[in-house]
């Protein structure tokens, strides 16, 4: 039995970064880049590595390219976690594995270092491939907590639960990660948004823009466990551009949403550092009459466009700069 499994690239349409304080946020899946696990059975338990985990080089130059392409770690580590996650949960829930093992391999098509989840993408379609092989059943919510155990717990890579959320859930997401509720429940308060309500969106991104999401998030995660009213004000904001956002496309006026967007990266650049060629694919999408908002951390943006001769002009705007442009299937 061969067992095939992946998970989406996704984009934060509005509220983030306030997933990771408390906040509201809305995200989409996008269709057009995955990961891609395969698992099967066989004598010993093999993790094959990928193209991202390459450790024989022609050159020097070409192990630079490699990194600034990659970083410095590939999918193997990902994996390895996730495994010794969803073992220690299966025991936790005593659930007993099958001592069988097994032969787990990966692909992945989502541009990487760009705020597009393809690290969580890896977790959330290995955590499947594994569910499947041992017939183990694990709800939605607890899936994407243990996929942000996978990542935060086991790797220390800082994250919050909006990518896995959406990952799992697919689709469009409304998430409240309110305190009471998540200390009551376990987990955010998670409502699916028909993706027939949303407006055209477009998303672009350059891995040269790329900023990792560990050195964007540690200065204002830091002031705001100081206190600082000015960060925590501005993470209400973001909750509010969520609130206001969702009403908006519930009642079929998602074409207005554009603004908010905007809102939400002009907030953002005021407790940011944002580089210089970030803002300058934020301002080349506005020139060309589209609003426009950071997907995830840098390197890649969302937005809405009013019509096919804007999203014409926002291709040729920002293939100037060296990004590509797509429009997300959702």
């Amino acid at each position: 039995m061969i067992i095939r499994t992946h998970a989406y690239a996704r984009a934060g349409l509005v509220g983030n970064p306030s997933d990771g304080y408390h906040g509201k946020t809305i995200s989409i899946i996008a269709r057009n880049f995955k990961a891609e696990v395969v698992l099967y059975q066989s004598p010993e338990l093999v993790i094959e590595p990928s193209d991202q985990d390459i450790s024989e080089f022609a050159c020097v130059s070409e192990l630079v390219e490699d990194v600034r392409r990659h970083g410095y770690y590939g999918g193997v580590r990902l994996i390895k976690a996730a495994i010794r996650r969803f073992a220690a949960h299966c025991r936790a829930h005593g659930i007993d594995l099958d001592s069988k093992n097994f032969t787990v391999r990966y692909t992945s098509s989502i541009p990487r270092l760009v705020g597009m989840a393809g690290s969580s993408a890896i977790v959330t379609a290995s955590l499947r491939a594994l569910m499947a092989y041992y017939d183990v059943e694990i709800p939605k919510p607890a899936q994407a907590n243990l996929v942000l155990s996978v990542e935060n717990q086991e790797l220390g890579i800082n994250a919050g639960l909006q990518d896995r959320v959406i990952q799992v859930f697919e689709g469009a997401v409304y998430m409240d990660f309110a305190e009471k509720f998540m200390a009551e429940n376990g987990h955010g308060c998670y409502e699916p948004i028909p993706p027939k309500l949303l407006p055209a969106l477009y998303v672009a991104f350059d891995p040269d823009r790329a900023e990792g999401s560990q050195r964007f998030h540690g200065h204002v995660r830091a002031l705001y466990d100081e206190g600082n009213e000015r960060v925590h004000r501005a993470m209400r904001q973001f909750a509010r551009l969520a609130e206001r956002t969702q009403k908006l496309i519930l009642a079929g006026r998602g074409t207005e949403i554009g603004p908010l967007l905007d809102k939400n990266f002009d907030l953002r650049a005021s407790i940011y550092r944002i580089s210089d060629e970030n803002i300058a694919m934020v301002k080349a999408a506005r020139a060309a009459g589209a609003s426009a908002k950071f997907a995830g951390s840098g390197g890649a943006i969302i937005g809405t466009y009013p019509d096919d001769q804007t999203y014409r002009r926002l291709q040729k705007r920002l293939s100037a700069l060296g990004c590509k442009v797509f429009k997300p299937r959702i």
